[in-house]
């Protein structure tokens, strides 16, 4: 009877073991540890089913595990059974469900999730998001590029899901997402409470090439760089550094994308209320350069007054070069306003101006007629160029190189170098022109020359050069040609060959050009005039004397 009832309440136990249900391998289950051994914690998860887990998946990142026997926790399922004979749990898989459910929810309202970053990848970082793993991009970190996240690290704050997926176990998190929600909150109560206008105090957070951004107290606006002085400012840093803090005026505040405006130069008196009275018109001033261009160059006249001096208004004779071979930047020199536009702000400066002009002052130095002594700087096809003081040029004309030869030919005769003499014919100021003449220094010759010499004076000349239509003869350096029809009175003895070069002959002086450079010579004149004489001294042509008759009866007469 006893051994009856034994059975009976075995078979019971093993029915009702029976129909318990199994949990199902894959499923978050509940358990209870039950020991801590050699790192890992025994948990009963029931069924008469016992497994192991290593402590460091119930530590969060950075942290040691808090767990203890008899603590309560949940644990994944993986198999009910493994080779140990023990059930196959992970706590790692069941925060990662648990996780995933929690995410999956937040994702899809839209909410902040906690989380903390603990390690580094290629392209950004890890997160925990309590049992999940998400990526975290680095350009998605901060508002601004990190350099060193090691505070970051470790540390729990919110994470905003960009996306995920669950199938594929990918999440990826923003953390600029929150930061940048936080700052258009801040962003937006600041600019509430600023009015265009206003002057403000804020802190040069950061320095770029043409301005500043200066924190207001959680909103940056810009300097930029043509609103922090009335002068010309050619970098920020000339004038601002990192850190500093710097009294600004808020010029305009867009309320769409709050971007504000701000200056500084604003905040102290404009110069250029007062320019036309401290720089009257052709008034002279000291300046200092502060911008070459292709165009002329910059002159500074006062802190916040510049004015252009034109590549035109440069130099008198430095013609097509450029500013900087004239002027250099910081050179101080002295300049003439000649114009200013207040409307446009504008100040047109001459530098020339204030010295003289260089043609005018030879004008005033070489009259028409002075000798001058320069070198030839330049050989065209229509004449010299030659070098003159005040450094300026003068021209000789093809026509004015010789009486001789022909300009063509007497211009190959000049190489660039040479120091010539000439005669200054005509200065033309407007047209900065100057006139020279070489041949012209042989009429001041001639007229040494021919000096006391008159038309009918019998002079001796000197025979050079024999021609068919004539001889060549020189009179004290000045050379003329006798023409075959004034060789003699005698038709049979005007004939050249019978003149030899060297002879020493008798002319009388027909014509004397100082301008041409020419002596008008004749024997055939000269023995007409001689017979003239004779007859009048010594007898009558109606005498029917001849003058061979007139000449003997002279000659007696003289002995």
């Amino acid at each position: 009877m006893c051994a009856k009832a034994t059975m009976e309440e075995f078979e019971a136990l093993l029915n009702e073991s029976f129909d318990m249900d199994t949990p199902d391998e894959g499923s978050v289950v509940k358990g209870r540890v039950i020991a801590i051994e050699a790192g890992q914690a025994i948990i009963d998860v029931g069924y008469k089913m016992e497994g192991r887990v290593d402590l460091k998946e119930f530590a969060n990142p950075g942290e040691e595990a808090s767990l203890s026997v008899g603590d309560e926790v949940e644990v994944y399922l993986d198999r009910v059974e493994n080779a140990r004979g023990e059930a196959s749990i992970s706590r790692e898989k069941a925060r990662r469900e648990e996780a995933w459910d929690r995410l999956e929810k937040a994702y899809a309202d839209e909410e902040r999730v906690e989380g903390a970053i603990f390690g580094r990848v290629k392209g950004g970082f890890t997160v925990d998001l309590g049992g999940a793993v998400a990526f975290l991009p680095g350009s998605q970190v901060d508002v601004r590029p990190v350099r060193d996240a090691g505070p970051l690290m470790g540390l729990k704050q919110p994470f905003q899901i960009l996306k995920m997926d669950r199938r594929r176990g990918n999440i990826v998190v923003s953390r600029r997402a929150i930061l940048e929600e936080s700052r258009a909150e801040q962003r937006a109560e600041v600019i509430a409470n600023l009015t265009e206008g206003q002057s403000v105090d804020g802190v040069v957070k950061n320095i770029t090439e043409y301005g500043a951004f200066v924190d207001l107290g959680g909103v940056d606006g810009l300097l930029h760089v043509t609103d922090m002085a009335w002068r010309r400012v050619n970098h920020p840093s000339e004038i601002l550094s990192i850190g500093e803090t710097v009294k600004v005026q808020v010029i305009k505040i867009n309320k769409d994308s709050h971007r504000i405006s701000l200056g500084m130069k604003q905040l102290q008196d404009d110069p250029w209320d007062t320019v036309a009275d401290k720089f009257p018109l052709g008034s002279v001033h000291h300046g200092r350069v502060t911008n070459i261009t292709d165009y002329g160059a910059f002159v500074e006249l006062e802190a916040g007054v510049e004015g252009l001096v034109h590549v035109s208004e440069m130099s008198w004779t430095k013609k097509n070069v450029h500013p900087g071979k004239i002027v250099s930047t910081s050179q101080e020199v002295d300049v003439m306003v000649l114009e200013i536009d207040e409307a446009k702000r504008r100040v047109s400066l001459g530098l020339k101006q204030t010295m003289r002009n260089p043609w005018e002052v030879f004008a005033e130095t070489h009259p028409s007629g002075t000798v001058i002594e320069g070198e030839v700087k330049n050989i065209t096809e229509f004449g010299l160029f030659v070098g003159l003081e005040g450094d300026i040029d003068g021209m000789v004309h093809l026509s004015d190189i010789s009486w001789d030869a022909r300009g063509e030919d007497a211009i190959q005769d000049f190489r660039k170098g040479d120091m010539v003499k000439a005669v200054v014919q005509d200065v033309d100021v407007e047209k900065e022109r100057i006139s020279l003449s070489i041949k012209a220094l042989e009429n001041e010759h001639m007229a040494e020359a021919v000096d006391g010499v008159k038309r009918g004076s019998i002079v001796t000349v000197e025979v050079t050069a024999i021609e068919d239509g004539g001889v060549e003869v020189e009179y004290n350096g000045v050379k003329s040609f006798i023409r075959r029809s004034d060789l003699a009175r005698d038709r049979q003895d005007q004939r050249p060959e019978r003149f030899q070069v060297g002879d020493k002959v008798d002319v009388r002086v027909t014509n004397v050009d100082t301008k041409t450079r020419r002596l008008g010579l004749s024997i055939k004149a000269r023995e007409i005039a001689e017979e003239k004489e004779a007859i009048d001294q010594y007898g009558s042509s109606d005498s029917g004397a001849s003058l061979g008759d007139i000449l003997g009866a002279a000659l007696k007469r003289d002995n």
